[in-house]
């Protein structure tokens, strides 16, 4: 994918977040070597609290009081943990360390699904075993950013159906690794599904299918917003090497993480992307730095950005967002049209004054992210949101490089682009951590 693709249809976006509307739409296909009607067998790669918590969405318990400060909970959830869903099982583990290995093994046997120690899987080459397990038809990648596409692809390879968390990738020639394994599962009849939840959530469906079906009438600018507060770090420990550090403290690393830009405000760019039914053209401008967040345990990412993007038709989209404590915290996206502006997730205000309001809650798409892949596989019609995925985080990559070298980037030059973050062989030793990117001398190419 040299250029963005400026064709993709409004069915095509909206089926990627609504597996309803896929489902009914789609051919019957079963994936091969799985037996759905056996049930889901899921083996997770990734133990931290983000593959901690997806493996308890994917088995519908509440994890709460689990994992308190992971922001995995769902909005309806009951004190405790809820029955599973039925026919889902965890089969195998696989990370690097063995305390988070341990601590979820603990907390899925809390909640009945003790998982052998036999297919408990450490090491960098610990999703090799677990892929090598027949039974696993369902695979969770919650490993750092970094190593997605990588595992992604061999999950892929292995037959298997896959949900992986976002961003799917921190460099371009990792967005192209996606966009070549998402057809290849096409290909094999697999199904992928994101963690870009809101595409799940009913708020959301609603009403961009409303602007979608013309409630704002033409397009004109948006705007997105993620400024909140600093997220967690770990600190460094007697003993642990350059790279074990890292990796533990990956939201702080450009390789591994891909800075909170591209980490956690793809979430508003995926709305953005979703609504206007398109790609940027360009990052026009880009501003950021460290300001507050420039301490060792800091690594070398940004706590602040903010972007211009240029999309089809002339469309500006002014981006935000902030990772800075004791500062105001907006979080959102805004998008208007020649006949009214909208939230996105459950507001339409025309310039008539027919105010339009969604009061019904939506499910957590946490949750619902994985009841509509299971949904698809069991019904032998995959979801495939790949492509979607790749796109946004292409689009939060591009920010990031205009505000890293203060120059304006295209689209088609970022996807040519054959940087690629990160160590080219993986040990448990030195690697200092990468210089800060500094506008005026970084160089993007």
């Amino acid at each position: 994918m040299a250029a963005p693709n400026h064709d993709l249809t409004r069915r095509r976006v909206l089926q990627t977040g609504a597996a309803a509307t896929l489902l009914a739409a789609a051919p019957r296909i079963h994936a091969a070597g799985d037996d759905v009607g056996a049930g889901i067998k899921i083996g997770l790669i990734g133990c931290g609290g983000r593959g901690g918590g997806a493996v308890l969405d994917a088995l519908g318990a509440a994890h709460k009081s689990i994992y308190p400060q992971s922001g995995y909970h769902t909005e309806d959830a009951a004190e405790g943990a809820r029955a599973t869903r039925k026919g889902v099982e965890v089969v195998a583990l696989a990370d690097l360390f063995q305390d988070r290995m341990d601590r979820c093994a603990k907390n899925l046997a809390a909640v009945g699904q003790p998982v052998a120690e036999e297919n408990q899987f450490l090491g960098f080459d610990a999703h090799e075993k677990l892929l090598a397990i027949p039974e696993i038809n369902y695979v969770i990648l919650a490993t750092p950013p970094h190593f997605r596409p990588a595992t992604f692809r061999a999950a892929i390879e292995a037959g298997k159906n896959v949900f992986m968390e976002k961003p799917g990738a921190v460099d371009a020639p990792g967005v192209r690794s996606l966009l070549e394994t998402g057809r290849l599962a096409a290909d094999k009849g697999l199904a992928v599904g994101a963690g870009t939840q809101r595409r799940h959530e009913s708020t959301y469906r609603d009403t961009i299918g409303r602007i979608h079906d013309g409630a704002l009438g033409e397009i004109t600018h948006a705007k997105c917003y993620w400024n909140g507060s600093e997220v967690w770090s770990i600190t460094r420990e007697p003993g642990w090497s350059d790279m074990e550090w890292q990796i533990r403290n990956w939201n702080y690393l450009t390789w591994l993480g891909g800075d909170h830009l591209v980490e956690q405000h793809i979430h508003n760019l995926d709305i953005i992307n979703w609504t206007l039914d398109a790609v940027p053209l360009r990052a026009v401008s880009g501003v950021g730095g460290r300001q507050v967040r420039t301490r060792e345990v800091h690594g070398n990412v940004y706590d602040h950005f903010a972007v211009e993007y240029e999309y089809p038709g002339g469309v500006s989209v002014f981006s935000q967002c902030r990772q800075i404590n004791g500062c105001r915290s907006v979080v959102g996206e805004e998008v208007y049209g020649t006949e009214g502006r909208s939230n996105c997730k459950n507001e339409i205000r025309p310039h008539d004054g027919k105010r339009w309001r969604r009061r019904e809650r939506s499910r957590a798409g946490h949750e619902l992210e994985h009841e509509h892949l299971i949904e698809s596989i069991r019904s032998g019609r995959p979801i495939n949101e790949a492509p979607s995925l790749a796109e946004s985080t292409m689009t939060a990559i591009l920010g990031r490089e205009a505000a890293y070298s203060g120059q304006q980037v295209t689209w088609e030059d970022a996807m040519k682009s054959e940087t690629r973050l990160g160590p080219a062989e993986y040990a448990l030793g030195d690697h200092p951590v990468p210089p800060v990117a500094m506008p005026g001398t970084y160089r993007f190419t």
